[in-house]
């Protein structure tokens, strides 16, 4: 049951417009071993541009670097639309604290008109959400926030490590701990709340940050509306672990068989 009132994750996602840039503030509730979860960042990134009076259209592609890393407390966004016409914009945003840039963000919104469609892709089978087990908590914060229900590939992180490389492939359902309604904003959070791959192919928790992350929309804002769905169905790869960085590409699917978002990332790890 969708809870009435502000939820945590808007809160957490919350901006408000300043004289020439944007404010926001990092949550406890999304916290990572180091630093907020880069998922909750990257959704605070596109609030401030949803939000935005200049704003066309919906998003179409974010991608996001983070460049350093992020202390708790307040941030500043410096949001600029670089280059509009009449199908699309391009925008870039800069979070900074203390006057350095911490994360570095561009984004594409395009009026989303109606044309062919087909998707190629196949939805993956699945047991449906209700029917599969919610993972339990881990050591980091920000994943209490979310109700993890895996179908293929359940990390186990206290056991002995792997003695030679597992499948880093994984099929998870994925919805918020106190349901709320997939929009935008969750796609971009979600398409980052994957455990690391990395995590899952050494079977134990390593040193590890996103570095960059790319999320592709293949939804509009009215589309997902009226999917009216509170989770995802979730599913991620890697093809390389190599002198310190991995890869990590995955899909972000409606329960109805709709194709809503597929998302590829870089990632540093210490192992």
């Amino acid at each position: 049951m969708l809870t009435k009132g502000p939820h945590l994750f808007d809160d957490a996602t919350k901006v408000t417009a300043g004289d020439s840039c944007w404010q926001g503030k990092t949550s406890p509730d999304y916290w990572a071993f180091v630093g907020p979860f880069g998922g909750c960042t990257a959704a605070t990134i596109l609030r401030a541009l949803i939000d935005h009076p200049q704003r066309a259209g919906d998003p179409l592609s974010m991608t996001v670097n983070f460049c350093a890393p992020i202390v708790e407390g307040a941030f500043d966004l410096d949001v600029r639309l670089v280059k509009a016409n009449r199908s699309s914009q391009h925008w870039c945003v800069e979070m900074t604290q203390a006057g350095e840039v911490t994360t570095l963000a561009t984004a594409v919104f395009a009026e989303r008109r109606p044309s062919w469609s087909h998707q190629q892709a196949a939805f993956p089978h699945s047991v449906p959400f209700e029917q599969a087990r919610s993972f339990p908590r881990t050591p980091m914060i920000w994943t209490h926030q979310y109700d993890f229900r895996f179908v293929e590939g359940e990390p186990s992180f206290y056991g002995s490590p792997a003695a030679s490389p597992l499948d880093a492939y994984s099929k998870q359902w994925i919805g918020d701990h106190v349901p709320r309604k997939i929009d935008m904003l969750s796609l971009m959070s979600m398409s980052d709340a994957f455990f690391g791959r990395i995590f899952l192919a050494r079977r134990e928790l390593v040193p590890f940050g996103t570095v960059s992350i790319t999320t592709y929309f293949h939804t509009a804002s009215d589309e997902l509306e009226a999917e009216d769905i509170t989770h995802v169905l979730a599913v991620a790869d890697a093809r390389i672990f190599h002198r310190s960085y991995g890869d990590q590409h995955g899909e972000l699917w409606s329960p109805s068989g709709r194709l809503l978002a597929t998302t590829t990332q870089i990632a540093y790890f210490k192992a």
